[in-house]
């Protein structure tokens, strides 16, 4: 199938080379013709523009950093839009608001366009293993079109529902997410400081009610989990500036529905003040440096 990607970034660069490697035809645009010209050597076409890179594609994937980037690269006068057939599908797997993703939707379909929502869970390791799991919200019929091609990037392909139902499932996982990495940070810290082991609360945290992937894959204090970002200086992962931002759609949605998001509010701000410290381009279990203990 004939493939336009455009993002490039830690996530896309992977999903993009697996889409290759499935045998696609892959047409690429990045603003980084560093990460271009990677998989160019990979066998992708090079685009010189977001247009060029729509143009013939059947489907085009989107991995953009925010609401703002997504709506620019699809609705722009030489856009992705604007460049594609009748019948074309675009799946945005960025991280976005679900009203923006269904505003986009409206748009494709007055040009016969069809614009589909499925952000992924995984991170950089999943996209470059080929395991991430995509959170897909379309009709039934889009859903049945886009899976061959997701199944070339990921392990878990579901279908949440209509259009914009994928990016809610990705707040709403990566709200607890940032909850539950703020709670495990905070009660690693103060086991330490009550002069446990660390090692060892880590043991039973993970051996009892406590246990969360938090806990057991990224936990946030030093060398308690020797894969973990924390082991190595909190390089790599999922930054904390992109954890602020996740919460900070999950909050707003929760505004706009008037539904209260006690705790996310709280853990927004602790990763604002994280961000504020200038340590936002660390892995998010950073944030248990907010008790000095790290």
């Amino acid at each position: 199938m004939k493939i336009g990607f455009i993002g490039l970034g830690h996530m896309g660069s992977h999903m993009a080379a697996n889409l290759i490697k499935a045998g696609h035809e892959v047409t690429v645009f990045d603003l980084n013709t560093e990460a271009m010209n990677k998989l160019g050597e990979q066998g992708a076409t090079l685009a010189i523009s977001i247009g060029a890179a729509a143009r013939g594609s059947e489907i085009v994937v989107t991995m953009l950093p925010a609401a703002a980037h997504v709506r620019s690269v699809l609705t722009a006068e030489d856009g992705v839009l604007s460049n594609l057939a009748q019948g074309a599908t675009v799946i945005d797997s960025s991280t976005i608001d679900p009203q923006t993703i269904r505003e986009l939707a409206k748009a494709g379909e007055l040009l016969g366009v069809s614009v589909v929502d499925a952000p992924v869970s995984g991170g950089t390791g999943g996209a470059q293993a080929g395991t991430l799991t995509f959170m897909v919200g379309s009709t039934q019929e889009q859903y049945d079109r886009i899976t061959p091609v997701l199944k070339g990037m990921g392990k878990n392909i579901v279908h949440c529902g209509g259009v914009g139902t994928g990016q809610v499932a990705k707040i709403c996982n990566n709200l607890v997410l940032g909850i539950t990495m703020a709670g495990t940070a905070e009660a690693m810290a103060l086991g330490a400081k009550l002069g446990i082991d660390p090692h060892v609360l880590g043991s039973i945290m993970n051996t009892s009610t406590g246990r969360s992937w938090s806990s057991e894959v990224c936990n946030p204090y030093p060398g308690v989990v020797s894969t973990a970002p924390a082991s190595r200086e909190y390089s790599g992962g999922f930054g904390a500036d992109l954890m602020l931002k996740d919460l900070g759609l999950a909050t707003d949605a929760a505004k706009s529905v008037k539904q209260p998001a006690f705790m996310g509010a709280l853990a927004q701000q602790l990763y604002q003040a994280l961000s504020t410290q200038g340590r936002g381009g660390l892995d998010f279990s950073a944030v248990v440096k907010l008790y000095d203990c790290a």
